[in-house]
């Protein structure tokens, strides 16, 4: 099992009025500029959520959600550090109620 670190929060502030096109975007080059994998990924509406110890964290966000998912707990922190209004927290997967970390609810258009 690996332990994931996310940023959570609506999907019209995460990724409408927040420029985290950006902030990836410059992530993603200065990986590949150190020849790292990447390690975050987003996930509209995440499965996470569903399960039974991700209930409080759910009631807390306004949906639709978007997380920002993560290996790295530093990442996930300076985020946390930039945005202001999110909720972070970490969860461990693969396990019986989160079988699939990036999973998503959101139907594919």
């Amino acid at each position: 099992m690996k332990t994931y670190y996310y940023v959570l929060a609506s999907q019209r502030f995460l990724l409408e009025e927040e420029p985290m096109e950006e902030v990836l975007r410059e992530r993603t080059r200065h990986y590949h500029e150190q020849e790292k994998e990447i390690d975050f990924w987003v996930v509209k509406q995440p499965a996470f959520l569903e399960s039974p110890q991700m209930a409080q964290v759910k009631a807390k966000c306004p949906q639709p959600a978007v997380a920002l998912i993560s290996t790295n707990p530093q990442f996930i922190t300076w985020l946390k550090l930039r945005l202001e209004y999110v909720l972070t927290g970490e969860f461990q997967a693969p396990s019986e109620s989160i079988p699939d970390p990036l999973a998503s609810l959101a139907s594919v258009a």
